[in-house]
C-alpha cells in the first residue's frame, strides 16, 4: 500500500461490486436527474482512463496539478488518476474569489488546472490573474493537453508528494501544506484503527460528510478512512439542514461527519413527522469538533447517536488526531479525548515551560519514536521559516491552547495563533485585514472573533475610517461589499465597529488581546454594525 492509487486498487479487487461513492439525489441535483453511486469496480475502470489519458499528454511524477471539481466524483477519479502516475494534486475551491484561487494555483506551480464545464466563467477570471500562463483542462473535454514540462522519472512511494493541501495561518496569505502518500494512508490507517464507539467494520461501513473535499478532514479521513476498509463514501456538496436526515436515511450511513454548526442548526427544526428522530438503529457515531457544550447531550438525547469530539489540523492529518472515542467523554464540556499511544503530547505556557494538570497551555505533539514528523506534514511549500518555528524544539506547535485533567483527558480551551474558525473554516486575519486596508474608505482595520452561538465564532473588523465616512449602517454595508470582491463570503466581516482609536502597542502594532476583549464588549452593548446577512453562499452553477 505505497500509495493512494495502490490502495484504491487492492481494494477495488477485493471489493468490486461494493459501493465505493454515493451522491444523494438531493447533493448532485444541480447535475444529475438522480442519485449516483459508482462502485469500486466502476470508478476504478474511470480512473484507468483518465490516467491512460493524462498519461499519454505527458503527465507524471513532478507535476502538480489544480483541481477545480467541487464535491462531485470527478474530484476522486481525477485525484486517483494522477495518484497513479505521481502527480500531486492542488485542491481548489470554486467559492473563493480569483484573487485567492490565482495565488494558490501560482503559489503551487501548478502546471495544469482540471474544472467542470459549468466553471469555465470563473476559471477564466482566475487565469487573467496570473503572472505565468497554465494550461487547462475542461472535464467534459475527451483528453488533457499536451504537458508543456516534462515528467521526472522519480519513482513513486509512501514518500512521494500526493497534495498539497492550503490553510490560513497566523500569516496573511494560506500556506501550502505539502502531504505525501504516507500522510493519507496513515490517515485512514488510524482512523478505522479507533475502536471504541468508533469501531468499523470491513466492507460495510457508510460514511456521509457535508464537508468540503478540498479539506483535510473529507480528502484524507473520509475518504481514506472508506478506501482502506472497503466501505463507501457518501459525499454530500454541503450541508443542507432541511434533506439532511432524508439523505442519511436514504444512503443508509452508518457514520456521519459533522462541523459545530450543523447540531445546532438541527436541534433547531420542528420533530421529524416520518420514522421520528431516533436514529440509533442506524448511526454508529457522528465525529467531528466545535459542537456547542450545551447543545452535545441535548443533540445525542433526541438522536440517538454519539458525537465523538475530535482534534486535528491539516498539518497532522489524522494520524495526529486526538478523539473522544472512548467513555467517559465528558459531555457538554469541550472535552476531545485522550491522546492515542502512537502519539506524545505536552502543555507548555507562554514562555515554554510545562504547565500543572488543570492549567491551560498550548498543545504540543509528535509521533512516537525515532521519527517524529511520521504521517505529519512535510513542511510548508516555500517557507522553511514557518516550517522550522512550527516543529520547534522537535515538537509541532499547534497554536491551540487545551488544558488536561488527571485522568490525561483534554479539553479544548482557545487558539492562541491569529486565527479564526469560523463553521469549520479557518480564516487568517491578517488575510482580511489586507483587503479591508485596500479599500479607501478604511484607515485602519483589525480584525478578530467573536463567539457564535450557532457558527463557533463570527468575523468582526474594528475600524478606523477615512475622515469623510460617515460611521453608520450603510458605510458598514459598502465595506463589507468591497470585500466581498476579493474574499470568499464566510471570510468577510459579519459585524463592523467603528472606531476613532484602537489599542497599538509601542511600535504601533495592534494589541490584538485588548482588541479580541474590546470587540466582545462592543458587541454585547450593541456598538457595532450587523452585516451577517451579506455572507452568502454563492449558488453554485
Amino acid at each position: 500500500m505505497s500509495t493512494v492509487y495502490n490502495t484504491f486498487v487492492e481494494t477495488a479487487e477485493r471489493y468490486p461490486q461494493h459501493d465505493f461513492l454515493h451522491i444523494p439525489a438531493s447533493a448532485c441535483q444541480r447535475y444529475s436527474d438522480s442519485a449516483i453511486t459508482l462502485s469500486y469496480q466502476q470508478a476504478l475502470q474511470a480512473v484507468l482512463g483518465l490516467r491512460s489519458g493524462y498519461q499519454r499528454t505527458g503527465f507524471g511524477c513532478g507535476h502538480r496539478i489544480a483541481l477545480v471539481l467541487q464535491n462531485r466524483a470527478e474530484f476522486l477519479l481525477h485525484w486517483l488518476a494522477l495518484n497513479a502516475l505521481g502527480c500531486s494534486v492542488v485542491p481548489v475551491n470554486d467559492e473563493m474569489a480569483p484573487q485567492e484561487q490565482a495565488y494558490i494555483v501560482e503559489h503551487s506551480e501548478s502546471v495544469l488546472l482540471v474544472h467542470l464545464p459549468e466553471l469555465t466563467e470563473k476559471v477564466s477570471a482566475l487565469l487573467a490573474l496570473l503572472n505565468t500562463p497554465i494550461d487547462t483542462y475542461c472535464t467534459a473535454d475527451d483528453t488533457p493537453p499536451t504537458a508543456r514540462v516534462d515528467s521526472d522519472t522519480s519513482p513513486t512511494g509512501p514518500d512521494s508528494e500526493c497534495a498539497i493541501l492550503y490553510t490560513s495561518g497566523s500569516t496573511g496569505k494560506p500556506k501550502g501544506c505539502i502531504l505525501t502518500n504516507e500522510y493519507f494512508l496513515l490517515s485512514g490507517q488510524r482512523y478505522i484503527e479507533l475502536g471504541g464507539l468508533c469501531a468499523l467494520e470491513p466492507g460495510t461501513e457508510r460514511l456521509a460528510t457535508p464537508l468540503p473535499l478540498v479539506h483535510m478532514n473529507a480528502m484524507a479521513c473520509s475518504t481514506m478512512a472508506m478506501v482502506m476498509l472497503g466501505g463507501c463514501l457518501i459525499q454530500l456538496d454541503r450541508f443542507h439542514p432541511q434533506s439532511w436526515w432524508q439523505s442519511i436515511r436514504e444512503s443508509r450511513a452508518s457514520v456521519v461527519h459533522y462541523l459545530g454548526v450543523m447540531p445546532a442548526m438541527l436541534l433547531s427544526m420542528d420533530p421529524l413527522v416520518s420514522n421520528g428522530d431516533d436514529f440509533s438503529g442506524q448511526i454508529k457515531f457522528g465525529f467531528g469538533a466545535g459542537v456547542n457544550p450545551k447543545h452535545h447531550a441535548p443533540f445525542e438525547q433526541r438522536f440517538g447517536f454519539p458525537l465523538v469530539e475530535g482534534w486535528a489540523m491539516t498539518e497532522t492529518g489524522c494520524n495526529g488526531a486526538i478523539m473522544a472515542n472512548h467513555e467517559p467523554r465528558h459531555v457538554g464540556t469541550c472535552c476531545f479525548g485522550l491522546a492515542p499511544e502512537h502519539l506524545e503530547l505536552k502543555l507548555i505556557d507562554e514562555a515554554g515551560a510545562d504547565v500543572a494538570s488543570g492549567e491551560p497551555g498550548e498543545l504540543l505533539v509528535r509521533h512516537v519514536g525515532e521519527y517524529p514528523q511520521r504521517g505529519f506534514f512535510s513542511g510548508y511549500l516555500k517557507n522553511p521559516e514557518a516550517t522550522d518555528e512550527a516543529w520547534q524544539g522537535g515538537w509541532f506547535h499547534t497554536g491551540d491552547v487545551v488544558r488536561r485533567d488527571d485522568s490525561g483527558a483534554l479539553y479544548f480551551v482557545d487558539r492562541r495563533k491569529n486565527v479564526i474558525r469560523r463553521s469549520g473554516e479557518n480564516i487568517s486575519a491578517l488575510e482580511v485585514e489586507a483587503a479591508l486596508a485596500s479599500n479607501p474608505a478604511v484607515k485602519m482595520a483589525v480584525v478578530c472573533p467573536v463567539p457564535d452561538e450557532v457558527r463557533g465564532d463570527e468575523v468582526m473588523a474594528c475600524v478606523i475610517p477615512s475622515a469623510d465616512i460617515t460611521p453608520d449602517q450603510g458605510s458598514a454595508e459598502r465595506i463589507v461589499q468591497a470585500a466581498l470582491a476579493t474574499l470568499v463570503y464566510f471570510k468577510v466581516p459579519g459585524y463592523i465597529a467603528f472606531m476613532n482609536t484602537l489599542p497599538l502597542t509601542a511600535s504601533e502594532k495592534p494589541k490584538r488581546g485588548d482588541i479580541k476583549t474590546l470587540a466582545r464588549s462592543l458587541l454585547e452593548d450593541g456598538q457595532c454594525f450587523d452585516t451577517r446577512y451579506l455572507k452568502k453562499r454563492q449558488k453554485s452553477v
